[in-house]
C-alpha cells in the first residue's frame, strides 16, 4: 500500500486497434483488446490504494515501423506505396500520421497529477481513427 498521501499511476500501451478492431491483425487487435481490459480491471482493483491505470491507444505512428507495413501491404495489394501511404495518413480525421512525441505527450499528461481524476481510460491519441487498413 502506498504511504498516505501519495499517488501513483501506471500507463499501458495500446492501440486504435484495441478499439476498433483490423481486418487481417486479429492476433494483434486481440492482444490490444486484452491490454484495455487488463487497464480497465486494474483501474478498479488499484483505485482504492489510489492507484491510476490508463491506456493509450495510438493510431498509426510515423517512423520506420509503419513504412514497413505500408510497403509490405503495398505489395500484397499490388498497389503503389504511396496509395497505400495515403489510406494511412486519411484513416483519421486529422488526415497524418501520430508522432511519437504526441505519444509521450500523453504519458507525461496520464501521470501527472493534472490527470488525478482520468482512471480506467482508454485514451485515443489517433487524430481521431475511424477506420483501419
Amino acid at each position: 500500500m502506498l504511504r498516505q498521501g501519495r499517488e501513483a499511476s501506471i500507463v499501458n500501451l495500446s492501440s486504435a486497434a484495441g478499439r476498433l478492431g483490423m481486418a487481417g491483425r486479429s492476433a494483434y487487435s486481440a492482444s490490444k483488446w486484452a491490454v484495455i481490459g487488463l487497464t480497465k480491471t486494474l483501474a478498479i482493483e488499484l483505485g482504492p490504494d489510489r492507484i491510476r491505470v490508463n491506456a493509450i491507444c495510438p493510431g498509426a505512428v510515423n517512423g520506420p515501423r509503419i513504412d514497413g507495413v505500408i510497403a509490405a501491404k503495398a505489395q500484397m495489394l499490388d498497389l503503389p506505396a504511396d496509395k497505400v501511404s495515403e489510406l494511412y495518413h486519411n484513416q483519421s480525421s486529422l488526415g497524418r500520421l501520430i508522432e511519437a512525441e504526441d505519444i509521450a505527450n500523453m504519458a507525461a499528461f496520464a501521470a501527472s497529477d493534472m490527470a488525478r481524476n482520468v482512471n480506467g481510460q482508454a485514451l485515443a491519441v489517433d487524430g481521431n481513427t475511424e477506420k483501419l487498413y
